[in-house]
């Protein structure tokens, strides 16, 4: 099968089409014709050589897909050949086919095309297992979430919205208009403001993917028996000559997680949840994927770039 794959760890120049073996099916397995995919964060690490892939998964980059069943292992009975499916996956996603565990799989809704639910699983799973599994965010709380434009800050927001909650994003000031059109209740430019002296004590819950130079002004932010989910580091993991005593003066609990390495029975159970409580939300509009931009995957180093460049607002998906 044709996928993408990397020279070597470096720049987007390394990346490329070329030709690897196609994946075969244990008895629990289906085998997937992969229509689109979409890009994460997780993947310029990995093209770097700073995030690795769990062992025994593929190496090729790609933690989501779009696509049809292909074949099915001899022990499933829940799919067939042609049904549209989506989902998470640990890798192999910049490619022609993927081999996913039953449990892992979702439908397609019927109003939504490949690109847009391959821009589905890693956000808005990421963004229940915060807010919903670990954060537990109730009707009528404030919850603060960074990176507001970013495709999990738009699913947490949607996902936010949904269950009754008051939400305010961090993000640049070009980029408000559009996360009020995803649900936010308020904006804060981070450039500009201070949004731990803005939202002294406001959130319930806070989703953060910053990591240590947002760490004081995120405990600042936090009311009493206020909640924290870190899912990211991306300004870096040192929190310098900061007073923890806020843990205790407001009684915060502090939580840091990671979809990748999770087990397969945490993940197929977490997928379940979703496709119970979420997925609905989808077929009838309430809560959509956005797709901002959907690149060939010839045209894969364009779409690393403009990743690169924060230019996104929402997912950014590649078609195969």
């Amino acid at each position: 099968m044709k996928a993408i794959l990397l020279k070597k760890f470096g720049g987007v120049e390394e990346l490329y089409l070329g030709e690897t073996p196609t994946p075969k099916i244990s008895a629990d397995e289906v085998l997937v014709k992969i229509e689109a995919t979409a890009l994460n964060r997780a993947d310029l690490l990995q093209r770097r050589g700073l995030y690795p892939p769990p062992p025994g998964e593929s190496e090729i980059l790609g933690l989501e897909m779009a696509g049809t069943v292909a074949e099915t292992g001899s022990q499933v009975r829940d799919w067939k050949p042609g049904d549209r499916v989506f989902a998470l996956l640990a890798g192999g996603g910049y490619a022609e086919y993927a081999k996913v565990h039953h449990g892992m799989l979702m439908p397609i809704p019927a109003n939504l095309d490949f690109a847009e639910a391959a821009c589905i699983a890693e956000a808005f799973l990421t963004a229940w297992q915060a807010v919903v599994w670990l954060a537990k965010l109730k009707k009528g709380e404030s919850i603060l979430i960074h990176a507001g434009a970013s495709g999990v800050g738009t699913a947490a927001t949607q996902i936010a919205k949904s269950r009754g909650a008051n939400v305010t994003v961090t993000a640049s000031a070009g980029k408000h208009g559009f996360c009020k059109k995803m649900g936010a209740d308020r904006c804060i430019d981070y450039r500009s403001q201070d949004f731990g002296e803005v939202l002294a004590n406001h959130a319930d819950v806070l989703i953060d993917f910053i990591g240590g130079p947002y760490f004081t002004k995120n405990m600042k932010a936090l009311k009493t028996d206020g909640r924290m989910v870190i899912l990211g580091f991306l300004g870096g993991t040192k929190a310098d000559r900061t007073d923890i005593a806020p843990i205790l003066r407001k009684r915060l609990k502090i939580m840091g997680s990671t979809l990748r390495s999770r087990t397969l029975e945490y993940k197929t159970a977490l997928t379940k949840d979703f496709q119970k409580h979420c997925l609905p939300l989808f077929e009838n509009g309430k809560i959509r994927p956005v797709a901002d931009a959907v690149f060939d995957w010839k045209d894969v180093q364009k779409a690393h770039l403009y990743m690169e460049a924060n230019k996104n607002k929402g997912k950014i998906a590649m078609t195969v």
